[in-house]
């Protein structure tokens, strides 16, 4: 307990398959996107924003500041062929609605509307529980909490959109290989032997992300000893757009609605249990996924390949430097148990784009260090929040021990039954709480 307590302080201190015949022609996007890179292949480039690391959160970021007149440059390390392959990302995320409004803001959402699965009801079990905590859409007034996209489709929007936007150049594959800044700029070598030139550089590059550390950035966090397994299962009955997480003491197990009779599964294993699961067979795996999943929506089958991902919590002990932001998994990591790790990325996007836009209107340096002192005090307080959240929950759920397990069920149902504390809940589920940026009001830049 003293050593959760000290982790807990110094934390306050600071899937699936994706058929090729249910895609645009990828050959015509690749096409595309390579008449872009080479035309803005330059040995010497000035810019305004670059942005290394170019997936869901930087390329979004970059989406939304292109369209709005901002020269922006991406990096990323990963060819285009390689992110738009079937088995590059087996995940799908959970949308909240305020960051539907991000991505629509970005010009993406239009290609991604008939490809998402509407989420309108959530269901929270405590294992097999007869008590539960379920939200209702139309307790709201009938919009929905969010959708689930596949995580190739959101990749293939982007492809599409890069090629759209004259003020944005991708370099891919390609990466760092000498990152300076000073008060003027940032000057970045690339392992190509080209130079890009910038106001401002923006670590979007994951969880080990290489700017972070060549800024001196320090990172705190701890594993969870549990693994993620991720797959796509078909099931006879429909879903009804109802998205289902069970608390069972290995960790949480999410049962979440994709297009057609299709769910994402996220299950919570044990990592020293992990390897075996995914060592098993077909028949044996379906074996263990049904005592979990249940019978509800009748025969379940694994519908193509199985994925596996370590579990941890992490953060950035600052998100800005000389010259430097951090967004998404580059400042922050937390648990899946609340399906928020791309949610929070995005509202980290949709703050950083309103700060640099609204600087750019002014007249003022995008790079300058009371510009991204805004951004960081903005988003600061309410990722320390989540990640708290995220980590008290996980730790709180994934056990067994009984006195532990009647509180939690009593505590599920209290919410269930105060209108107003459900109904404030909810609003988060949507992404609706909170200061939020323009972009997650439905309002534009």
């Amino acid at each position: 307990m003293g050593q959760l307590l000290h982790k807990f302080c110094a934390f306050i201190g600071v899937c699936s398959k994706f058929r090729l015949s249910d895609a645009p022609n990828i050959s015509e996007i690749l096409d595309n996107f390579r008449v872009g890179y080479h035309r803005e292949n330059m040995a010497d480039q000035k810019t305004d924003i670059l942005i290394i690391g170019g997936g869901l959160a930087g390329g979004t970021l970059a989406c939304i500041l292109a369209s709005h007149g901002v020269d922006t440059v991406v990096i990323d390390r990963e060819a285009p062929s390689s992110v738009l392959d079937p088995l590059y990302d087996g995940r799908a995320s959970a949308i909240a609605l305020g960051s539907q409004r991000v991505l629509a803001g970005a010009g993406l959402w239009d290609d991604l509307a008939d490809n998402s699965a509407l989420i309108q009801d959530i269901r929270v079990a405590d294992g097999d529980s007869l008590i539960f905590l379920h939200y209702d859409h139309q307790d709201l007034g009938g919009e929905p909490f969010g959708f689930m996209v596949e995580n190739r489709r959101l990749r293939v929007a982007l492809a599409k959109r890069f090629a759209e936007l004259d003020r944005l150049a991708v370099r891919a594959p390609d990466r760092l290989e000498t990152l300076v800044r000073s008060p003027d700029g940032v000057t970045v070598q690339l392992q190509s032997g080209d130079t890009v030139r910038a106001r401002l550089v923006v670590g979007a590059d994951g969880r080990d992300s290489e700017v972070r550390k060549r800024a001196g950035i320090q990172l705190t966090g701890w594993p969870y000893n549990q693994h993620g397994i991720v797959c796509t299962v078909s099931h006879e009955k429909p879903h009804n757009n109802i998205a289902h997480e069970y608390f069972l003491p290995a960790g949480p197990f999410a049962i979440l609605p994709l297009m057609g009779n299709r769910s994402s599964i996220v299950w919570t294993e044990r990592s020293e249990l992990t390897p075996a699961m995914m060592a098993l067979g077909d028949v044996a795996f379906g074996v263990e996924l049904t005592e979990r999943f249940g019978d509800f929506l009748g025969r379940v089958e694994v519908v193509g390949k199985r994925w596996s991902y370590p579990l941890s919590l992490q953060f950035a002990e600052r998100t800005i430097d000389e010259r430097l932001a951090l967004i998404a998994d580059a400042a922050h990591g937390m648990h899946p148990i609340a399906g928020q790790g791309l949610n929070m990325g995005l509202r980290d996007v949709a703050a950083l784009s309103e700060v640099l836009i609204d600087a750019r209107r002014l007249g003022l340096d995008m790079g300058a260090a009371t510009v991204l002192d805004r951004y960081e005090r903005w988003r600061r307080f309410d990722n320390t929040v989540m990640l708290a959240v995220t980590d008290v929950l996980n730790r709180l759920f994934s056990n067994d021990i009984a006195p532990v397990r009647l509180a939690r069920d009593v505590s599920l149902g209290i919410v269930n039954k105060i209108p107003p504390l459900k109904r404030l809940f909810m609003r988060h589920a949507m992404g609706l709480v909170g200061e939020l940026p323009r972009l997650m009001r439905g309002q534009s830049l």
